[in-house]
């Protein structure tokens, strides 16, 4: 039962995980300038909420579903509003000549960065509830399931990241300064865009 229940964590959380949107970008674009390290912190950050969400849906904590559903404009305005301001902090960045290696408190702010800008977009705990509803896993879920699920969804999440960040990895190493500055403009535009649309869809 309980390994039954982690591959299925497993397999919804590498799932709602893969789609590559602005945290993947800004995954891809942390490994090729800062290291294959920061970049897999930063898919964590992203895994983090997921787990977290999917243990409030696993769970069926109904109070904090609502809650944050009901919130939903406000995280949402926050979330896109953060992500414009790191699309532009971004674009106009010009690549660090640090070693690949991280240092300071760069894999600390990488990992806080992903874990807010996914936890302010409650989207995500519907797309948990509509797939845990649909395998019949909420509700009557004893707590240690409940916890078992949630573990598997924070290492299905955290094995995308790995895999994403490791591929990136090896095409930072073929990559010079000037395809840097590429990299900076074309994934600081890339989450403009998205801040931008999420900023219109939400006022809409």
């Amino acid at each position: 039962m309980f390994g039954e229940m982690l591959i299925k964590g497993l397999i919804i959380g590498f799932s709602i995980a893969a789609p590559v949107g602005p945290i993947g970008i800004l995954c891809i674009r942390r490994t090729i300038e800062h290291g294959r390290f920061v970049g897999f912190v930063s898919g964590l950050g992203a895994a983090t909420a997921d787990g977290l969400y999917g243990l409030i849906a696993g769970l069926g904590l109904t109070l904090i579903t609502n809650f944050l559903i009901g919130q939903q404009l406000w995280l949402h305005f926050i979330g896109s509003s953060f992500l414009c301001y790191l699309g532009i902090k971004i674009f106009f960045s010009r690549p660090s000549n640090e070693s690949a290696e991280a240092k300071g408190n760069k894999p600390f702010t990488a990992y806080i960065s992903t874990f807010l800008l996914t936890i302010t977009n409650p989207v995500t705990i519907l797309s948990f509830i509509a797939i845990f509803s649909g395998l019949g896993m909420t509700n009557n879920n004893t707590i240690a399931l409940g916890f078992i699920l949630v573990l598997g969804v924070f290492l299905g999440s955290a094995l995308w990241w790995l895999l994403l960040s490791s591929i990136a990895g090896i095409v930072a190493n073929r990559m010079k300064i000037f395809s840097l500055i590429f990299v900076n403009r074309i994934s600081g535009l890339i989450l403009l865009l998205f801040g931008l649309y999420g900023l219109i869809a939400g006022i809409g």
